[in-house]
């Protein structure tokens, strides 16, 4: 499997230009979804800061599918509004908030962010749980990374079944996190599900932080390849992903990207307003 390596930042270290106001939360909308105005430097401060206070927050990775599926669902509308931090994990949000003059926005890639979490995480001491995926993925990936950094403690990995969880088995899955004390737990169950679960939960894990880190499961454990960097900078990842999982992929990237195509058309020529909800969140201050 060839090895991704991520830009290495320090985890709560000094912020960038896009997040040194962090009681000053940028953010822009996005067909009523609203996006912070962030890079992979101001991110990884705000998680920081969160872990040092004890704070409990969760994290969407923000991307069209996402923003799509918040269009048609009020309700995960609202969880992204919820969210301590809805960052832009997909060039075309990127230049969206570029065109709404936040010029220091830069994407913030899931996988990327992971493993700068993981490898911060070695040098500091915090616990990490992965959470989601096929049946052992998510074992798969707490050991490669126990590997690929030495030190990392991974406290827990569960896979839970595709299925809708009974009352008893989604409360066994609390008590199991819980007695695992993390201080990241990553969330791997796919979007607009993972979005779903870390906010029906957040009240009731201890954890600090939860990141809703979709395909980085499957990338870091080598089931789906990434696409090189430079096709990740050119905003056409898409075709590549799709070439690559066609069947799974094709409703996603062929119907709901042009669906978001000619909506924000119709909102950057001022023909339509797509209102967020309001400031009510916990993640909102």
């Amino acid at each position: 499997m060839e090895r991704e390596t991520a830009p290495r930042l320090a985890l709560g270290g000094p912020p960038s230009a896009s997040g040194a106001r962090s009681l000053e939360r940028e953010r822009f909308d996005v067909l009523g979804t609203r996006v912070d105005a962030v890079d992979p430097e101001g991110a990884l401060s705000r998680i920081g800061q969160w872990l040092a206070a004890g704070e409990h927050r969760y994290v969407c990775l923000t991307n069209v599918h996402a923003v799509m599926e918040a269009h048609r669902d009020e309700r995960l509308r609202r969880v992204h509004e919820g969210a301590g931090l809805a960052v832009p994990d997909g060039m075309p949000l990127v230049w969206v908030g570029r065109l709404k003059g936040h010029r220091t926005v830069r994407r913030v890639y899931g996988p990327d962010l992971t493993l700068q979490l993981c490898e911060e995480a070695a040098r500091s001491g915090y616990r990490c749980f992965f959470y989601g995926g096929a049946p052992g993925v998510a074992a798969q990936l707490g050991e490669t990374f126990a590997r690929r950094f030495p030190g990392l403690r991974v406290v827990g990995a569960e896979a839970p079944p595709f299925r809708p969880l009974t009352a008893e088995e989604d409360d066994e899955a609390v008590r199991r996190i819980n007695a695992a004390t993390p201080d990241l737990v990553f969330v791997g169950l796919g979007c607009p599900k993972q979005e779903l679960w870390m906010a029906a939960h957040r009240e009731r894990l201890h954890a600090p932080v939860l990141l809703g880190v979709g395909a980085a499961f499957d990338f870091h454990t080598g089931r789906v390849r990434q696409a090189p960097r430079w096709i990740m900078r050119s905003g056409l990842e898409w075709l590549f992903r799709l070439s690559q999982e066609p069947r799974r992929l094709w409703r996603r990237y062929l119907v709901y990207d042009a669906r978001f195509a000619c909506h924000l058309a119709l909102e950057l020529g001022g023909l339509r307003r797509y209102p967020a909800p309001a400031d009510d969140g916990p993640g909102a201050a």
